[in-house]
């Protein structure tokens, strides 16, 4: 468990290049792209999402990943908030497992409430390109993320893209996040805070 700490940014798709190179530039290196494919659960009421929280099984290259996340706040694109994360044996979601780590009554209790009756509602698949990079002695995870949500709404198939930057501190002072942020903002034209979360545009999504 942790506190999930980062900074999301808006990025508008004629601008991915110019972003893929500053940070090339920043972080003296190529970025390292890893392919993420996101189921999100959720019960038909939307037990979870009234309860400010969200669940996901996430593919990475090196496994399944299971995630549990309280909204939190969002301001001016800074998220903060918690965050259950462990890894599963495959396309299947261990509630135990959570239950057992998630130290937060309230956001357990939603989950053992939903737990009988989640079903898939959304995916989302992207492409995260990752860079580390430090500001001030702290260490920042910089990703530029391009992809898609989608979900099947009554037998039709909806889709939006997903075009941003997250900057995730890994240690050191949040203060570094914001002149992370504020330093791409003087180079790249458009960028915006993103008080969005993923989960939150997949289930917009399902709103129509």
């Amino acid at each position: 468990m942790g506190m999930e700490r980062e900074i999301k940014l808006a990025l508008p798709a004629g601008q991915v290049q110019a972003a893929t190179q500053w940070f090339v530039a920043r972080a003296g290196g190529q970025g390292r792209p890893v392919r993420l494919v996101n189921i999100y659960f959720d019960t038909p009421q939307l037990t979870l999402a009234s309860s400010k929280s969200a669940l996901r099984l996430r593919q990475t290259p090196d496994g399944w990943l299971q995630t549990f996340k309280t909204a939190g706040d969002a301001q001016d694109g800074l998220h903060s908030r918690h965050e259950w994360e462990m890894p599963v044996a495959g396309a299947k979601l261990e509630i135990e497992a959570l239950l057992r780590a998630c130290d937060e009554p309230a956001a357990a209790d939603a989950l053992r409430q939903a737990a009988p009756a989640l079903i898939e509602l959304f995916r989302t698949n992207f492409t995260r390109t990752l860079w580390h990079v430090q500001v001030d002695g702290a260490e920042i995870e910089a990703a530029i993320d391009q992809g898609d949500v989608f979900a099947e709404v009554d037998g039709e198939n909806r889709r939006a893209p997903i075009s941003e930057i997250e900057l995730e501190l890994k240690s050191g002072d949040e203060a570094a996040l914001r002149a992370l942020a504020a330093e791409l903002g003087k180079q790249i034209t458009g960028l915006a805070p993103d008080n969005i979360s993923k989960a939150q545009r997949g289930y917009q999504l399902r709103a129509g």
